[in-house]
């Protein structure tokens, strides 16, 4: 089997200062090899920049927050070293934190340096040389359901996780947050946008117990081992938190698109997800897997799925309100305006489902 390579040379605008960062490297974690630093960049992400680094058989991964101003409480460096100092005895996918740095002369911001893990990342496409059945996709399927149940059945109690998040009125707080995010980063009207707000404030759902969530449980987040048997890495834990699971869920299918689903939510993101290929389960197939694995009720997940496609709207809203002011120039970012209407459009939908 293939792997096809998940870095590329650094964008420009996004170089570091390899002679600063190699200094800071050797003075803070001891004794490396005598080579000269090595810099690529991940490819796959729309958020925080997140770098490879080298130094002979030494390797290590950086993330910051992109450039520009930020939304209050995104992008928190320190904040996601402290989850993943917590989470990665107890959950082996969660990559090892080797240090923080609130030193922002080295890399123009707070940073933190972690674990680099190596396997396969599937997002739009499977690697070229693999021979993917529609039995590896639902395999896949499972994989992606028991890891979910797996870190929502680790008891944050005996982490400390607690202290950095607060589990009391989550959900009521998290709606109220985000439709502050998406006023504040609001470009345009949507027509949907007010009714939809209302919606979600008055049909807050009686939250279940607090779990350890990641928030950002998607397929491209995740990465498997080469014959797609285990998942041996998830990345990304900016957003996680100890909060209602169904919200995780929710979440993680806001982005677990299926053939049927409108062409613009399919394609919101650039190409499709493989979720859509055949052998991979729906959302409702997905959904009633985890109710059963876990032992939850999911009798309310129309809530959640609808205030999931809310908050990835506010997220391609930042990110487009980036884009618009010049704080980025990514090509991919351009339209992202017209996927947050889409999205809305489709929360609205989703919300008198039931």
């Amino acid at each position: 089997m293939t792997q096809t390579k998940d870095t590329i040379p650094v964008k420009k605008g996004e170089q570091l200062n390899t002679d600063l960062l190699e200094k800071f490297l050797r003075e803070n974690l001891g004794e490396l090899p005598q080579a000269t630093l090595e810099i690529e960049q991940f490819w796959a992400g729309h958020s925080n920049l997140t770098y490879e680094l080298k130094m002979g058989e030494w390797e290590a991964v950086l993330r910051r927050p992109p450039h520009g101003p930020l939304a209050p409480k995104a992008h928190d460096m320190k904040r996601e070293f402290q989850f993943l100092t917590q989470i990665h005895p107890l959950f082996s996918q969660a990559p090892e934190p080797f240090l923080f740095s609130h030193d922002e002369s080295i890399v123009g911001s707070p940073f933190l340096l972690m674990e680099r893990k190596h396997g396969i990342v599937i997002d739009h496409s499977f690697p070229k040389g693999l021979d993917v059945t529609p039995e590896h996709r639902q395999k896949l399927s499972n994989l992606m359901i028991d890891t979910l149940v797996d870190l929502h059945a680790i008891d944050f109690k005996k982490t400390k996780l607690g202290e950095i998040s607060s589990p009391e009125g989550f959900m009521e707080r998290q709606v109220h947050s985000w439709i502050n995010r998406y006023d504040r980063s609001q470009t345009e009207e949507v027509k949907e946008a007010d009714q939809l707000k209302e919606w979600l404030i008055q049909h807050l759902p009686k939250s279940q117990p607090s779990v350890i969530i990641h928030y950002d449980y998607k397929l491209n987040n995740a990465m498997f081992d080469p014959k797609l048997e285990r998942m041996v890495g998830l990345f990304d834990w900016e957003m996680a938190s100890v909060g209602d699971p169904l919200a995780d869920l929710g979440a993680a299918m806001s982005y677990w698109t299926q053939p049927d689903d409108p062409e613009p939510l399919k394609n919101g993101l650039g190409k499709p997800s493989v979720t859509i290929q055949e052998g991979f389960m729906t959302r409702a197939e997905f959904i009633k897997q985890y109710a059963e694995r876990s032992g939850r009720d999911v009798g309310e997940m129309h809530y959640y799925l609808t205030f999931a496609y809310f908050k990835l709207a506010v997220i391609c809203q930042q990110i487009y309100f980036r884009y618009k002011k010049g704080q980025t120039r990514d090509p991919r970012f351009a339209h992202f305006d017209q996927f947050v209407k889409t999205l809305i459009t489709h929360a609205s939908t989703v919300s008198v489902q039931k």
